[in-house]
């Protein structure tokens, strides 16, 4: 089976039809030249050869046999002249109207192809008249290739123009298939789990119609798989709510029955299991609404100083059972007022959890400071932690879901991360995760992407 396609950096639309239809076009122009020269060749030997014997035989019927004279060298050349000879019954010369050509008889009457000095003839010799003299005409064979070359140019010169001009449309064509094809692709790059459409058929050529029909399927049926998995999802923390709840308010009644001791210990290791569950359940519930398309908020404009100062306020009781400085720090020149166009929902989401989470990770007696500043006139934030940092193999990973750093005594869901990730891109901005250089610690800078 025959492959259209090459492989590597050379398997592309545009290449392929220039690989293939270039030589094409050469191989045709030059075909063409070729039987336009031999064609026209053909057409200018037949009216030169009849014009030649009607000369010849007009002279040799004629009583006085005079040869007209050629002026110059210049008229049998370019304009294609004719050299007459008068030659009698012995076979001897009797006149010529170019005496300086050297041309012998031919010895039989009809045309033929001679060779004078290095020089090509086209000689005519006309049978015995009344007296026996014969009369021979000559023309320069060289005029002929010339006049037929010029007649075979000026018939493929359209096509030899004609052809650079279709190459260009050519590359212009291909060009233009490409960039509708590289569309498409950037149309099904731009899919996401969150956001998952069928790709337009306005401008898909009806040969790559299949391939998009069939695809679309494939984004169909993914966006339902997705589409069930956050229902299951929803579904589950759901109906794990209520029996957590309900766990955890037993245990609550059960705390003021229990003697102190071993037994005291377990049911406080009890307690922080069903709070992480709580918590895992909370944020598996806020993953799946993030994902909802439908459920999420309409861009507005909200202030980050006021939001910042608000996430700072909710989770200032857990910084205080835990004895961790939590603080906002800031330039002391004011700031001029930095307001971001997003979801007040997910720019909280995002601020909540890179805060909660340096709360979680830094020791007991630790600091985290929320740094809020302004480069190049755009907003920047940094939650600042004295933790144990992450190793710089695994920064990369951190942000992956359930993901938690091998040997960390942190007690969480490994989701935080991951629906700050998420709610930032729907903020337009991006997080970037340092260990600090002075000492123990993780940086989490926030910025515009």
């Amino acid at each position: 089976m025959m492959r259209i396609f090459r492989s590597g950096a050379m398997c592309s639309i545009r290449h392929t039809l220039l690989l293939w239809l270039v030589p094409l076009f050469l191989i045709v122009g030059a075909a063409s030249a070729l039987f336009s020269y031999w064609s026209y060749s053909r057409m200018v030997s037949t009216f030169m050869d009849d014009q030649m014997q009607q000369l010849g035989d007009s002279i040799v019927q004629t009583e006085e046999h005079v040869a007209p004279p050629v002026p110059s060298r210049e008229r049998l050349d370019e304009w294609g002249a004719y050299v007459v000879q008068v030659w009698d019954a012995q076979g001897r010369l009797e006149s010529s109207s170019w005496p300086s050509l050297a041309a012998g008889l031919a010895a039989s009457p009809g045309f033929a192809d001679l060779r004078v000095d290095g020089t090509g003839w086209r000689a005519y010799a006309s049978a015995p008249g009344r007296a026996g003299q014969r009369v021979q005409v000559l023309q320069s064979g060289e005029f002929r290739r010339k006049l037929a070359a010029e007649k075979a140019g000026a018939a493929v010169a359209p096509v030899m123009i004609l052809l650079p001009l279709a190459i260009l449309i050519l590359w212009g064509v291909a060009g233009a298939i490409s960039r509708e094809v590289q569309a498409i692709g950037r149309a099904a790059a731009e899919q996401n789990e969150n956001n998952i459409a069928e790709l337009p058929l306005a401008r898909v050529p009806c040969e790559i119609a299949p391939l998009v029909h069939s695809f679309n399927g494939l984004l169909t049926r993914l966006r339902d798989a997705f589409t069930a998995q956050r229902r299951f999802v929803q579904d589950a923390a759901h109906e794990l709510r209520t029996p957590i709840t309900a766990v955890a308010l037993q245990l609550e009644n059960v705390r003021c029955d229990l003697p102190p001791g071993v037994c005291a210990q377990s049911f406080a290791q009890l307690e922080a299991g069903v709070a992480r569950a709580q918590r895992l359940v909370d944020q598996m519930l806020k993953l799946s609404r993030q994902q909802d398309v439908s459920a999420q908020e309409a861009p507005a404009a909200v202030d980050l100083q006021a939001q910042l100062h608000e996430s700072i306020n909710a989770l200032i009781a857990l910084a205080d059972q835990r004895g961790i400085d939590l603080g906002l720090v800031a330039p002391e020149q004011s700031l001029p007022p930095m307001v971001l166009r997003c979801g007040q929902g997910d720019l909280r989401s995002v601020l909540d959890n890179l805060i909660e989470n340096a709360l979680r990770y830094a020791p007991v007696g630790g600091v985290v400071d929320v740094r809020l500043s302004c480069e190049a006139g755009r907003a920047v934030v940094e939650v600042v932690d004295t933790g144990p940092g992450i190793p710089p193999d695994q920064l990369h990973r951190v942000f992956d879901r359930f993901f938690r750093v091998p040997g960390n005594g942190a007690r969480g869901s490994g989701l935080g991360l991951a629906i700050a990730q998420a709610a930032a891109q729907r903020c337009g901005l991006r997080i970037t995760l340092r260990n600090r250089e002075d000492r123990s610690g993780l940086i989490a800078r926030v910025e515009q992407a």
